[in-house]
């Protein structure tokens, strides 16, 4: 299943080049993951009961057609890849214009968190059967192991060097 959530670009989503802003398409990909969970019975409100929060570790995007101001922009939702508990995603998000054309495409990686502990946990049953309704045959399992191989890693340095 795939889900579909409906913007228009408005004036205030634009850069410089008058095209749409790279950070649209974050907050566009984020308020479709939030139009979803709200579908699914899982907004804000019953997160906040259930104490849970989703957090994305991990986000990358191609960008292949501009999108401009005044035009109207669909993003769909897919579970690309999910860890066994669910308490591990991968949603994959596409950019379309109404007549079909493919714009983009966002990938967001993230986990579930007990907000209290502010660490990793399972989330609730009613979760869990929500994602698994948006699951493909190619949606791959996922685990930790899957984190070692993003891109980056933490790497601190002495503040010191912040004054040099």
């Amino acid at each position: 299943m795939i889900f579909y959530h409906k913007f228009e670009v408005r004036w205030s989503d634009l850069d410089a080049n008058k095209h749409l802003a790279n950070s649209s398409y974050v907050q566009y990909c984020a308020q479709s993951r939030m139009a979803f969970m709200t579908k699914e019975k899982m907004g804000v409100t019953q997160l906040s009961r259930w104490g849970i929060g989703p957090v994305i570790m991990h986000e990358r995007y191609s960008f292949f057609k501009e999108i401009y101001a005044d035009q109207t922009v669909i993003v769909s939702l897919e579970i690309d890849g999910c860890s066994e508990d669910s308490s591990i995603y991968r949603f994959v998000h596409k950019f379309y214009t109404p007549d079909g054309v493919h714009c983009a495409t966002a990938e967001a990686t993230g986990v579930w968190i007990d907000m209290m502990l502010r660490k990793m946990t399972t989330p609730p049953d009613d979760v869990v059967e929500a994602m698994n309704k948006y699951k493909s045959p190619e949606t791959i399992v996922m685990s930790r192991e899957d984190f070692k191989k993003l891109p980056f890693r933490p790497d601190n340095v002495d503040p010191a060097e912040f004054t040099k």
